[in-house]
């Protein structure tokens, strides 16, 4: 059976120089490269999604890859497809950068330039492991397929449009109708997730961020678990310390969380750091909240337009979501649309504060009235995300966010 190969190469000249070495390779079917490590992790997810046999056997990861460094991209690999084999190639074959690479999860290293009998060689042995994995797995009937749970972030345009509001009831949307659901506050020095469920906390993402690999019970010992069901991992109260939360650690929690919950919501905030754009940059939907005035819409259309040029996010794969929405708005969401170059989810938030004052001044917006229009609203959005899942004999059609006996999944 012939060994599947996906290289990930950002360099032109390395695509070249790794492409012919692997079509001498025999048993070897190399498949197109990819250029950078969005496109990987979605390729895999994509043949994941399919069947854990769709994968391939062999992943290639060149030391250039980005703008995820290499060993974190495969680290990311190793935590959401373990049959999969990831191989090194790097200029660099210290003994120091092996044993890091096989920290993070690599099955080998090749060292630039190329060798044929070293890539012949190593490309076997990784293959004849992952072959070994899938072996095993498929024999325990539980076939991992390393698409994870899914990951939401909600970023705002700017302050006070309303994304930590939308996190937290996209979350609470999530759990009522039966997912494991984790809410996290990555707005890492203005975070008010806490405030807003009235929670009193020891710990926080901080203290996350400095351990290397987050077990099980690290994560339960991080987290808070709500009234509601929701598993929160809070910002921390000193905002001073959330710069201890680098992109890095970021990755790492998120891939950490993904593993272990059937959705992710993150808060991100209106800021944009390292943590926030790498969580921004590995979720599976990107929300991006604006209130229909011009201020808000003109930093929507920036935040899209900085997150292209850092190449976080492309604005075709950014959903915006208009809040505080009315019909004699004049900015009104087909316009937005063709601002900012983002889709523009269908399911709009109506202007109603008056129905969250009281909730929201008692830190008790989980008690947010299931009659209101700003919940039913969000709940709604929910379901068009994706992210609720329909109880068995639910009936089809109808609205309402009491619960979901008649909310067709989205």
């Amino acid at each position: 059976m012939p060994t599947r190969i996906l290289p990930a190469v950002g360099d032109t000249d390395a695509v070249r120089s790794v492409t012919t070495l692997l079509s001498q390779l025999p048993d070897a079917e190399p498949v197109s490269p990819v250029v950078d490590s969005t496109q990987l992790i979605d390729t895999l997810a994509r043949l994941a999604a399919e069947s854990v046999d769709e994968l391939p056997e062999v992943v290639i990861v060149h030391e250039r890859i980005g703008p995820v460094p290499a060993l974190e991209l495969i680290r990311e690999v190793a935590l959401r497809f373990p049959a999969v084999g990831v191989i090194l190639v790097t200029s660099d074959a210290s003994p120091g950068l092996f044993q890091a690479a096989m920290d993070y999860g690599a099955r080998g290293l090749v060292a630039l330039p190329l060798s044929y009998e070293e890539l012949a060689s190593r490309v076997q042995a990784v293959a004849q492991w992952s072959t070994g994995v899938r072996r095993h797995l498929g024999a325990g009937g539980d076939v991992f397929t390393g698409v994870g749970g899914t990951v939401v972030t909600v970023s705002g345009a700017k302050g006070g449009v309303g994304a930590t509001l939308t996190a937290i009831q996209l979350s609470l949307a999530a759990q009522a109708s039966g997912r494991s659901t984790a809410l996290v506050d990555m707005d890492l020095q203005t975070g008010d997730i806490a405030s807003y469920l009235d929670v009193q906390f020891r710990r926080s993402v901080v203290d996350l961020a400095a351990i290397t690999d987050i077990s099980p019970r690290v994560l339960a010992d991080a987290v808070y678990r709500h009234d509601t069901g929701l598993a929160l991992l809070l910002a921390p109260a000193e905002g001073e310390r959330g710069e201890d939360v680098t992109d890095r650690a970021a990755r790492q929690i998120v891939s950490a969380l993904r593993s272990r919950y059937e959705v992710v919501v993150i808060d991100c905030g209106a800021q944009l750091g390292g943590a926030g754009a790498a969580a921004v940059e590995m979720a599976d939907r990107a929300l991006l909240v604006t209130t229909p005035d011009v201020v808000a819409v003109r930093g929507a259309k920036r935040a899209v337009r900085m997150w292209d040029r850092l190449q976080i996010r492309k604005a075709e794969e950014t959903t915006v979501v208009v809040n505080r929405h009315s019909r004699g708005t004049e900015i009104q969401p087909p316009l937005i649309q063709k601002i900012t170059g983002t889709a523009v989810a269908a399911t709009v938030v109506p202007a109603n504060f008056k129905e969250l004052q009281s909730v929201v001044d008692a830190g008790r917006i989980h008690e947010l009235e299931n009659k209101s229009s700003v919940k039913q609203a969000l709940w709604g959005l929910a379901g068009e995300l994706g992210l609720v899942k329909t109880p068995q004999g639910a009936q089809k059609g109808g609205r309402g966010a009491g619960g979901f006996r008649r909310r067709k999944e989205g």
